[in-house]
């Protein structure tokens, strides 16, 4: 992909109860954008936040799409993102987390580097350099992501990272089936089901008291592999 001034990048920022904070990360994500050749869209995903969202974030000048309930996961929302970019033939997108923990800057380097290599589906690895970040966080990662390997025999680094930019090969084909947190693991199986290129690359998490707290717990990985375990029988046994 070249010609990065006619290059359309939809930013698409899932949020749940964000209130506190949409605003100065929309707005962060505007200002490192802003220096880039794209032409970008900043989209916040409001999945029925009981707060001041999505008003937060229309004011920091993102365009806005609410949904009614909460889905109790960033699958719904950032499916619903990358519809958008698709219906309005956006060349990429990017998903990155409504809490603060994705540094601007990284999201601007995946972007330069989809655009530059033959990678369809590009993830943010915090794990190649996972300084800030708990131990126990790192060893439940490491847990998933080894899961994530042995079903679908992907090989990633940080299987469950929110940061992620997809081409428009990406945009057009991929698609997942669950709706909770385990659509992290699914995306990656169906982009190499699809032969879609998947890559990643090094990005540093700012982690804050505040972002700490919204992340998902290691309890919730037992189910997420429960779920994805029970996914790829059924479908081995369809095939």
């Amino acid at each position: 992909m070249s010609g990065g001034s006619t290059v359309r990048v939809a930013i698409i920022v899932p949020a749940y109860n964000e209130g506190k904070v949409i605003r100065r990360v929309v707005q962060k994500l505007q200002r490192a954008l802003q220096k880039s050749p794209y032409i970008f869209q900043v989209i916040v995903v409001d999945d029925g936040s009981r707060d001041n969202t999505a008003n937060e974030a229309r004011h920091s000048g993102a365009y806005v799409i609410s949904h009614l309930l909460n889905s109790g996961s960033a699958s719904d929302p950032t499916a619903t993102g990358l519809a958008y970019a698709r219906r309005h033939d956006f060349d990429m997108a990017c998903v990155c987390d409504g809490d603060g923990q994705h540094d601007p800057a990284d999201v601007l380097k995946g972007i330069e580097l989809l655009a530059a290599g033959d990678v369809d589906l590009l993830i943010g690895s915090r794990l190649l350099s996972p300084a800030g970040m708990s131990r126990l966080k790192r060893l439940g990662n490491k847990g998933l992501t080894l899961v994530t390997f042995l079903l679908f025999g992907t090989r990633v680094t940080d299987s469950q990272s929110g940061l992620r930019v997809l081409s428009r090969k990406a945009l057009d084909q991929l698609r997942w089936k669950t709706t909770g947190y385990e659509f992290c693991s699914e995306m990656l199986w169906r982009a190499k089901q699809l032969g879609l290129v998947i890559g990643e690359y090094p990005i540093h998490g700012i982690y804050t008291d505040y972002s700490r707290a919204k992340g998902q717990n290691n309890w919730n990985a037992v189910n997420i592999i429960k779920i994805l375990t029970k996914q790829r029988v059924l479908e081995l046994f369809s095939e």
